[in-house]
């Protein structure tokens, strides 16, 4: 039997609007003591069933699977992906009973837009690769892991566990990254994205080791590419680059801190223009490159990570933008196209267009606005959760 979170007077109208979080200052007490993980039931000040979800350390103190009074076991675990993976096959109809050609690289769970907090699964050729962002999906990882098997016979032959860095700060659990299906020796490492091929770093890379969000907005920057000097800024694999070279960019520059990023970005451009004279690619901090280099380019990605990963850091991570996007606007050829790009949850569309637009009238250039860009459809957003919008991005004209 779950134990019981029982929530102050007036602290249950969010969870009637199908909010999945519980926070931290909403409960009045607990029955029992829960261990960091465990899923419980939440009732009202006066004992009316709320919701069941895993119990966590932090501000969001419940993660909410259900809205329903049910056993969180291994036929809800179907269930959730099952209908995860049908809301994929109705984005991407050409596959039909299996993946594309052209695209096998995918988001199959994200988080509360599919209604599992705290998880991820990114689909890569025939490996699926699991991240869990509460310690609660980390408990349950054998069991998820054991129902994807399932509901993606046929489909996937891996699933590889990558959560070494992504389990909340207090938490005590080690994400213990590592094969749960299948194994090194048949998992390829080389997926395939609208046509482009890329090596996928799950076992050393970001996130889960390829950004699959920016699928749609990489395809765009193709469309602008055609003859044009490109700097890739942030550049982590590549992927923006190798778009704008089949684009017909005359010149692509990709740069990165991380020396391991850049020698994939090497990698993956071979993989698709082998000996092709056009890239460079460069390991050097990004607010150095654009310190030193010059006018030479007409096309700019800007795809920081993360500024603000919490609310308190937000005020920095609108300066960093500004500075960040000032810059740009000061070298930029006239003419030039710039993609800027925010993936920070706690900075909105307001936020980061306002700090983007302040950068533009600091340079004193005449900008316009060509595109208005976010996440890809299978990064859907719950409409009862607009915090999972987090990708924001303005393509723009600069004269």
């Amino acid at each position: 039997m779950y134990k019981t979170v029982h929530l102050k007077k007036g602290k249950e109208e969010s969870l009637g609007r199908f909010h999945p979080w519980v926070f931290s200052g909403a409960i009045h007490h607990i029955d029992g003591r829960p261990e960091e993980g465990d899923v419980v039931r939440v009732l009202s000040a006066d004992g009316k069933f709320l919701a069941v979800g895993h119990i966590q350390i932090g501000s969001i103190a419940v993660r909410v699977l259900s809205f329903d009074d049910i056993t969180i076991d291994r036929d809800f675990w179907k269930q959730r992906l099952s209908a995860a993976y049908g809301v994929r096959k109705s984005i991407f109809p050409q596959w039909e009973n299996q993946k594309s050609e052209l695209t096998n690289a995918f988001r199959l769970i994200h988080g509360e837009g599919d209604g599992l907090p705290g998880l991820v699964i990114d689909v890569y050729d025939r490996t699926a690769v699991m991240q869990a962002h509460s310690v609660g999906m980390h408990v349950s990882r054998h069991e998820i892991a054991d129902a994807l098997g399932e509901v993606m016979e046929g489909i996937i032959d891996n699933i590889y566990y990558k959560s070494e860095n992504t389990l909340a700060y207090k938490a005590s659990e080690d994400g213990g990254n590592g094969f749960l299906k299948g194994g090194l020796a048949t998992a390829s490492d080389i997926a395939v994205e609208n046509g482009l091929k890329f090596h996928v770093d799950w076992l050393g890379g970001q996130k889960t080791g390829f950004f699959v969000d920016q699928r749609e907005n990489r395809a765009l920057l193709e469309h602008y590419a055609k003859g044009r000097k490109v700097l890739n800024m942030f550049c982590y694999t590549g992927g923006f680059s190798f778009y704008a070279m089949r684009g017909g960019a005359e010149q692509v520059h990709s740069v990165d801190s991380s020396s391991r990023a850049i020698d994939i970005t090497r990698a993956n451009v071979e993989l698709n223009f082998p000996g092709d004279a056009r890239h460079e690619a460069f390991a050097e901090d990004a607010f150095k490159y654009l310190d030193r280099m010059g006018d030479q380019y007409d096309l700019i990605i800007l795809d920081p990570p993360a500024f603000a990963k919490h609310k308190d850091a937000l005020r920095n991570a609108l300066m960093g933008y500004r500075k960040l996007n000032a810059k740009a606007f000061e070298k930029i050829r006239p003419g030039g196209i710039l993609f800027t790009f925010s993936c920070s949850q706690v900075v909105t569309k307001d936020n980061f267009r306002t700090a983007v637009f302040t950068a533009a009238a600091m340079s004193g250039r005449r900008v316009r606005i060509l595109h208005q860009l976010t996440q890809p459809a299978d990064h859907p957003v719950s409409i009862y959760h607009p915090e999972g919008e987090y990708l924001k991005g303005l393509v723009l004209y600069v004269e």
